[in-house]
C-alpha cells in the first residue's frame, strides 16, 4: 500500500515524489505512487509464517545452526511495484556448495526469487547467495537435493 511504500521510501533517506509524494506521483506517467525497486524483494514482509527465536522462518530447509551472511543479491527489476499490487515471492535453491574459508568451512547456498503481482506479471528477480559458517562437515549437496517454497500476500 501506499503508506508502506512511504515509510520504506523515507528509511532508506529516499524522498523521490514518485515514492512519497501522491499528488506529484499522480501527475507522473505511473499515475500513482510506485514503490523504490528494492522494496518488491524484501520479502519478510510478505511472510505468513513462524519465526524461530532468532527470526529465522521455521518451515524452510533446515541449515546449519546460526544466522546466515548475506555474500550478494543481484537483482533484475521488470515493472515497477505499485501500492494495489499483491505479491508472490517463489524460492528456488539452485546450488549448494561447500568451500574452505579462513575461519573454517563454509557453506554456500544461492537462492532464485520471483516476484509476480496478482496478474502474473513478473516484477522482479533475485539471485541470492547465502553463506553458512559451518562448525561440523558438511552435508552432501545431493542429500539437500533442490526445494522450492513460495510465499503469498
Amino acid at each position: 500500500g501506499r503508506a508502506s511504500i512511504r515509510k520504506f521510501a523515507l528509511a532508506l533517506d529516499d524522498a523521490n515524489p514518485h515514492y512519497v509524494d501522491g499528488e506529484t506521483a499522480r501527475q507522473s506517467k505511473y499515475g500513482d505512487v510506485i514503490a523504490p525497486p528494492t522494496f518488491v524483494c524484501e520479502t519478510w514482509q510478505y511472510y505468513r509464517g513462524q519465526l524461530d527465536e532468532q527470526g529465522g522462518f521455521t518451515d524452510r530447509l533446515e541449515m546449519p545452526e546460526g544466522q546466515p551472511i548475506r555474500a550478494s543479491n543481484d537483482y533484475i527489476f521488470h515493472r515497477p511495484l505499485r501500492p494495489d499490487d499483491i505479491i508472490t515471492a517463489s524460492w528456488k535453491i539452485r546450488d549448494i556448495y561447500a568451500k574452505g574459508g579462513r575461519s573454517g568451512p563454509l557453506l554456500f547456498v544461492v537462492v532464485s526469487i520471483t516476484y509476480t503481482n496478482q496478474h502474473g506479471d513478473c516484477l522482479a528477480e533475485n539471485e541470492e547467495t547465502l553463506v553458512y559458517r559451518l562448525t561440523e562437515p558438511a552435508n552432501s549437496p545431493e542429500r539437500h537435493g533442490h526445494a522450492q517454497e513460495e510465499a503469498r500476500s
